[in-house]
This record gives C-alpha cells, structure tokens and sequence, in this order.
C-alpha cells in the first residue's frame, strides 16, 4: 500500500512540513534565542492587551482551578 505522501505526488502535508521547520529551526537556535522571542512576544502581547486583561484572565483562571479543587 502506497504511503500517503506517495498518494499526494510525494508532496508533504502541512503538519510534516510544520514538523520538520521545526526541527531544522531547533538545530540552528539555542535556548537563549527561544527565550529572545518568547520575552519579545509577551512584550508584544502585553501592550496590546493592557493590565486589565490579565487581570481578568488570571481571575478567571483562579476561579476555575478553586472549582477543580473543591470537586476532587
């Protein structure tokens, strides 16, 4: 039975495609660039969103966790 990348003229699904620049990406990078971009990120995401937006989700995160722990 032919594989499915042979089935699709040898063309690479987009998760192989993810999968593999992921791993090529990790070979060339070391741990400081990863923590480079994951603080320009929040940094990112953090002006755009504003105090009151995390507020409200770390509340909404305490809530549900404080739920879990009472139905256990």
């Amino acid at each position: 039975m032919a594989s499915r990348n042979e089935e699709n003229n040898k063309k690479m699904s987009v998760e192989e495609a993810g999968r593999k620049g992921g791993e090529a990406t990790a070979r060339n990078h070391d741990k400081e660039f990863y923590q480079e971009i994951g603080k320009k990120g929040g940094e990112a995401t953090a002006e755009n969103h504003g105090e009151e937006f995390y507020k409200e989700i770390g509340e909404k995160g305490g809530n549900a966790r404080a739920e879990q722990r009472d139905s256990e």
